[in-house]
């Protein structure tokens, strides 16, 4: 056989990997070996590779094909979610270039566009992992939105309500004024940014002449101010006990209220509350029963509500009120400041706290296993650093807010008859019977299902289990099938820190409800893809190379060995291209030592010489050193240090010298 002089990552790497999809060297049923289980995190459904994607399906195949040398029977489960708000937000913007409005085709229809989209461009991702070598299981992928999967999410609902666990109220939310939804607080990012504090002066209603000065970065949000509060030590207040407030442009009296909740150093130490738009003035709405007047549209535009500046958006009205508040006297001074300011994850718009009715789940027992397991060590972070992170979340966890108002997704399987009265179950007939029993007579013409879909991360929580056996949820036996029992709990999770939250501690939770089991082991949190000044790689930066594109040019076995060069487990990764070009050079080095080997001819008959003994005995221990060196690192998750020894075993040991020590001189054969 002929042996090309160069290595060509691009024939070679696509023809071995067809072959190994031929051959089923990746696939993986029920036997008596060992298992050995990773589930990816499944990317959006609408996602194409990132450099973060590489690292971590890099990862994730060096720990199968690992266990797979080992002999275990090695399984990982590939997959997509649906990703609500990124795939509507992507399905309403192909609509507007048609000329069509969402809301005018309806939700039947609605749902028939986002689905062909899905279909036309969901799942590119998996693809391009291929491409990148990833050994998955590819006959096991699944997808939130699979048929098996969206009943086992309805099932988790169903159940979890009739065990008090989930309820429907009205409370202050995190509201995305452009994806028309509320999200959960994981989903807020919180950004520094340049504001601006404006004092302004209210007037108080008794004493002529005299005003109580706030400051405030939110001016927009002043028509919708109930009350004027202060703390009860400041003595410069005391004297406004039992007086009002009136609220500049509005006219309208509001009390003057007395809490230790203020601080007295910030600002003028007084505040404005506004309980429709703010958390805080929420709450000392509730405790001081003060009204509450919602200003803000879904849009984010002023309200009828607002009585001024109807239907102009919230940031153009910042601008106009402080304009006319200070032609009416009534602007003391503007400072500039720096503030955290939320913005949604997904739309990237500025977060609107809001009231609003939506569906809740109880976190405070639900989460209790998944605390108390993570910190006996039943379920391992690595590294451990987040272990405290990790605790400070679960001990301060909130309910979760599991509604959002969209149409891609679970649709929330609650139906609503006389009164708005509801009823929870899966299917209408199921309804009209549990009315019945409540001693209300309607037909399925009578009553309507919820608008609203549940959040996409309660349907992957339940990914590690409903990747096997979807039926479970829905029944009391909860044993599962062949599959479940023998891959469930999984052994390696590996995900970012970013959804160690959103994620991986909703997963244990879901684990240890439905199964009474951890769903892994060992949780890998990788680092964030950085470049060499140490900044996210990002688009809009234009600091992340094109990955496809990387392994075009270095082959995917460069780039997996440039990624790992410097990606210890936790901490961040500089990304540097030229160790691509390396890991290159490492393909090409073992290319050319198979060539050099291939290119030897045996004698069979000739005997070892002493110094071929020597260099064998030599290798073989060196090789055996090392495989135990391995071990030690493999257990610890040390990943660039595994693959710098084997490079250095490979290039060093192998090549340039034990190579060399063996080798026949020119024109002689080897023993």
């Amino acid at each position: 056989m002929e042996i090309a002089k160069t290595f060509d990552h691009a024939a070679r790497e696509k023809e071995l990997y067809k072959q190994w999809i031929e051959k089923g060297f990746f696939k993986s049923t029920p036997d008596e070996r060992e298992p050995y289980t990773i589930v990816i995190p499944p990317p959006n459904v609408t996602g194409v590779l990132h450099m973060g994607h590489m690292l971590n399906n890099t990862i994730q195949d060096v720990l199968v094909r690992k266990a797979r040398m080992e002999g275990k029977n090695a399984c990982w489960v590939p997959g997509t979610d649906h990703a609500s708000i990124a795939t509507e937000a992507k399905v309403v913007a192909m609509l507007k270039e048609q000329g069509i409005n969402k809301t005018d085709i309806g939700r039947e229809e609605f749902l028939r566009y986002a689905m062909e989209w899905k279909d036309k461009y969901g799942g590119i991702i998996l693809e391009q992992l291929k491409t990148l070598g990833a050994s998955c299981d590819w006959d096991r992928t699944s997808f939130t939105m699979d048929e098996g999967y969206y009943q086992a999410v309805i099932d988790v609902f169903v159940d979890l309500y009739n065990k008090g666990q989930i309820y429907r109220g009205v409370r202050m939310v995190n509201w995305d004024p452009k994806g028309l939804t509320a999200v959960s607080d994981e989903e807020v990012i919180h950004k520094e940014v340049n504001s601006k504090l404006y004092y302004v002066k209210y007037p108080i209603a008794e004493i002529e002449g005299e005003y109580i000065t706030i400051a405030t970065t939110r001016p927009e949000t002043i028509l919708g101010d109930t009350a004027v509060c202060v703390h009860p030590d400041d003595e410069r207040y005391k004297h406004l006990a039992g007086k009002h407030a009136v609220i500049p442009m509005v006219n309208r009296k509001v009390p003057i209220i007395f809490d230790t909740y203020i601080d007295k150093e910030f600002g003028t130490g007084a505040l404005k509350v506004t309980p429709a738009h703010d958390i805080n003035d929420y709450n000392l709405g509730v405790k001081h029963n003060l009204e509450t007047i919602d200003t803000l549209t879904n849009d984010g535009k002023l309200s009828e509500a607002a009585g001024f500046y109807v239907g102009m958006d919230r940031f153009a009205v910042r601008k106009q009120i402080v304009v006319d508040l200070e032609e009416m006297g009534l602007v003391v001074k503007v400072e500039d400041i720096k503030n955290k300011v939320g913005y949604s994850e997904r739309t990237d718009a500025v977060i609107e706290p809001k009231l609003s009715m939506q569906w809740f789940l109880k976190m405070d027992t639900v989460s209790k296993p998944a605390l108390e397991n993570v910190l006996n060590g039943e379920v391992k972070l690595i590294p451990e650093k987040f272990i405290n992170t990790y605790k400070h979340w679960m001990e301060n966890v909130h309910d979760w807010c599991i509604s959002r108002q969209l149409w891609w997704g679970h649709r929330i399987p609650a139906w609503y008859g006389p009164n708005n009265k509801h009823v929870v179950c899966k299917t209408a007939a199921e309804a009209v019977a549990l009315f019945a029993a409540q001693g209300i007579t309607v037909t399925e013409a009578d009553i309507r299902q919820d608008d609203d879909v549940l959040d996409t991360w309660f349907s992957s929580w339940l990914w590690p289990m409903a990747v096997f056996d979807p039926t479970i949820f829905g029944k009391e036996d909860k044993t599962g099938n062949a599959d479940l029992q023998y891959y469930y709990p999984t052994n390696d999770l590996v995900t970012a820190p970013e959804i160690l939250f959103f994620w991986v501690a909703r997963m244990i939770i879901a684990g240890f409800e439905y199964q009474d089991k951890k769903p892994f082991t060992n949780v890998y949190l990788t680092g964030i893809v950085r470049d060499k000044q140490g900044r996210k790689m990002s688009k809009s930066l234009g600091n992340s190379p094109e990955p496809l594109q990387l392994i075009e040019q270095y082959g995917a076995d460069g780039v997996r060995v440039g990624m790992l060069l410097s990606s210890p487990a936790g901490n961040d990764l500089m990304f540097d291209e030229a160790l691509c070009k390396q890991g290159s050079q490492f393909s090409h080095k073992l290319w050319n030592a198979f060539r050099l080997v291939k290119g030897w001819e045996v004698d069979t008959t000739k005997t070892q010489s002493e110094a071929n003994k020597t260099a064998c005995d030599w290798f073989e221990n060196r090789f055996n050193e090392e495989v135990a060196n391995l071990s030690g690192l493999y257990n610890q998750y040390r990943m660039s240090e595994v693959l710098m020894s084997v490079y250095k075993l490979a290039w060093d040991d192998f090549c340039s010298w034990y190579l060399e020590m063996v080798k026949p001189p020119f024109g002689e054969k080897i023993d």
